[in-house]
């Protein structure tokens, strides 16, 4: 569905957002042609308000934003962008303009660095050296992982309790990747979980 620009004068605002871990990147500026060169490249593409031109965010620093999704909104005024971004979005190096906005993001970046790991690592990387050994040897240590965790909650020492269960949310992300599993998939899957019980 074609955003309405005649609402700004031109202009629409978008919202870019990362397709995996739904953190806001940034906010810009699209006209129609900004617009159509981003749905055709695949790439986005917005209007330089203070250039007076188009530009591709990433044709100088190589960290371009890649299209997931785009849909305008129910007025058709304004744009959300899903991208899966090549590098830091801001200017100043941050993944997002508006800075680090959860403990969540950290998750969508700790499931790239292991998809990396497993693609491009070193044969050194305990990351790469896991996911090698096989399945078997990844849910096994899920299962210690776990175990580990449940008994660090019986105790009182909270700082132990919380490098447990950082160890276990990183050997389960291993064991996503070994499935070829994103955590994508599994927030839609407790998203639907929560909404079928929230309408019984």
């Amino acid at each position: 569905m074609k955003p309405d620009f005649k609402k700004g004068e031109g202009l629409i605002p978008v919202i870019v957002q990362d397709s995996k871990s739904l953190i806001v990147l940034m906010l810009g500026y699209m006209n129609v042609d900004a617009w159509r060169k981003t749905a055709e490249t695949g790439f986005v593409t917005f209007f330089s308000r203070s250039k007076q031109r188009l530009w591709t965010k990433g044709e100088t620093s190589g960290n371009y934003l890649k299209v997931i999704d785009m849909r305008p909104d129910c007025d058709l005024d304004t744009l959300l962008v899903k991208v899966e971004p090549a590098g830091p979005v801001c200017h100043t190096g941050t993944l997002s303009c508006f800075g680090d906005q959860s403990t969540g993001l950290f998750f969508g970046e700790l499931e790239k660095i292991i998809h990396n790991r497993s693609m491009e690592g070193s044969d050194e990387s305990y990351t790469k050296k896991l996911l090698n050994s096989g399945i078997d040897r990844v849910a096994q240590k899920v299962g210690e992982e776990a175990v580990e965790t449940v008994i660090a909650a019986k105790n009182s020492d909270r700082n132990a309790f919380i490098g447990e269960a950082s160890d276990l949310m990183f050997h389960l992300l291993v064991l996503l990747r070994q499935k070829e599993v994103t955590l994508h998939e599994v927030s839609d899957c407790l998203k639907q979980r929560h909404w079928q019980r929230a309408v019984k």
